[in-house]
């Protein structure tokens, strides 16, 4: 318990906080890398090249009029004094004329984040369909305004353009606000503000133990965050099992490899980590025995809840049977926005760990400044990597 809560709190103070691409990323990375050493990993840190930002004060308004904006993540900077339209569908767009123009974003065409223009894993058309006609229209700026998203976790206001790929100087606000602004469609409106993008490295933290074996198990999580949260349980509480995991199986000499992966970008536009990780682990993944990810963890609310994909009938037999001896730890239902579904996607079997009640943590905390360390019970993280490696010696 005092070992979880050091890690916990000492994943979550690094600053800046652990966007991918930061000091504070990887000052957590160097410390993961360390612990690992420590109990006789073979650790891979290779660095991958990603990018990192900054920006200062934004400035939106109509003569002595301000409203309340934010600067997208990743935009390049913009000072444009230009007429206002506005769209609210993907129809409405199609035909609308605002080259050199301020384009508000709102309604339906607004409703929910778009999906990084070269991101490989989900990339609904509508969105790409999108990302082409703002191209094509070349507006000088764009203004996006949306309604809560679950799909954007607690966030609100979120940005719906975070793309370090798309040039087009963007900004965004509430829904309401955004109906406060439609009414100077047609007006001159004036949007400043200054951003750059920085070229950054970060690192993947892999240690393996017996890595010549013929079979691996490979256990997860992300150690990056959103930069406007601590993110204790997204995902320092992952982290944390895979630390004290890591100390579990220090002297660990079994037939199957284990490989334990701290992955750097879940919470990032180009998920490089996860890109780096498939360019120089991917091809051998019919090794893998088993993936297991931990993301969402340890939500003091509820108990821990498992789930099963792609799992042999014998594997479903031996997990539901290691996770009941644990009483803090239930089935639950299938999730698809974690780093499971990279191995899941290769057709190998996986197990996700999360909170019981994640819906709730999703909709209520995550990515906002609400993730903080005494919304963790860490007894849970105990207990989660104690499953683990009980399920680990069971195969």
């Amino acid at each position: 318990m005092s070992k979880a809560q050091t890690y916990l709190n000492t994943l979550c103070g690094f600053r800046p906080h652990r966007r991918t691409g930061s000091a504070g990323n990887r000052a957590a990375t160097d410390y993961v890398a360390g612990r690992m050493r420590g109990w006789g990993y073979e650790v891979d840190a290779t660095p991958f090249r990603c990018m990192d930002y900054e920006s200062g004060r934004v400035t939106f308004q109509t003569g002595q009029h301000s409203y309340e904006v934010f600067v997208s993540p990743f935009s390049p900077g913009v000072e444009v004094n230009a007429q206002l339209v506005s769209v609210s569908t993907v129809a409405d767009l199609e035909k609308c004329d605002c080259r050199g123009r301020v384009l508000l974003l709102k309604g339906e065409i607004a409703a929910e984040p778009l999906m990084p223009k070269n991101f490989v894993f989900y990339n609904p058309d509508q969105h790409k369909q999108i990302y082409a006609l703002l191209e094509e229209k070349q507006p000088a700026a764009i203004i996006t305004a949306s309604p809560r998203s679950g799909m954007a976790g607690a966030m609100y206001p979120f940005p719906m353009i975070e793309d370090g790929d798309f040039d087009i100087p963007s900004v965004y606000c509430t829904d309401t606000t955004g109906e406060d602004v439609a009414t100077l469609v047609g007006q001159p409106v004036r949007l400043s503000f200054e951003a750059r993008r920085i070229p950054a490295t970060a690192t993947n933290v892999i240690a393996t133990k017996k890595g010549s074996a013929t079979r691996k198990i490979v256990v997860c999580a992300h150690i990056d965050c959103k930069p406007e949260t601590l993110g204790a349980t997204d995902d320092a509480s992952g982290i944390t099992v895979l630390v004290l995991l890591a100390e579990m199986l220090a002297d660990y000499d079994g037939p199957v490899g284990i490989e334990l992966a701290a992955i750097n970008g879940e919470d990032y536009y180009g998920a490089p980590g996860e890109m780096d990780y498939l360019r120089r682990y991917g091809e051998p993944m019919g090794k893998i025995t088993l993936a297991v990810n931990i993301d969402g963890a340890g939500y003091k609310e509820g108990k821990s809840a498992f789930s099963l994909y792609e799992c042999p009938d014998e594997l479903q037999q031996k997990a539901r049977a290691v996770f009941g001896r644990y009483p803090g730890i239930v089935e639950g239902g299938q999730w698809y926005q974690g780093d499971h579904m990279l191995f899941v996607q290769g057709g190998r079997p996986a197990v996700a760990i999360t909170s019981e009640k994640a819906m709730e943590l999703l909709t209520a905390v995550t990515h906002t400044p609400k993730d903080t360390p005494n919304i963790v019970d860490c007894r849970k993280l105990v207990e989660i990597a104690g499953a683990v490696r009980d399920l680990i010696a069971g195969l």
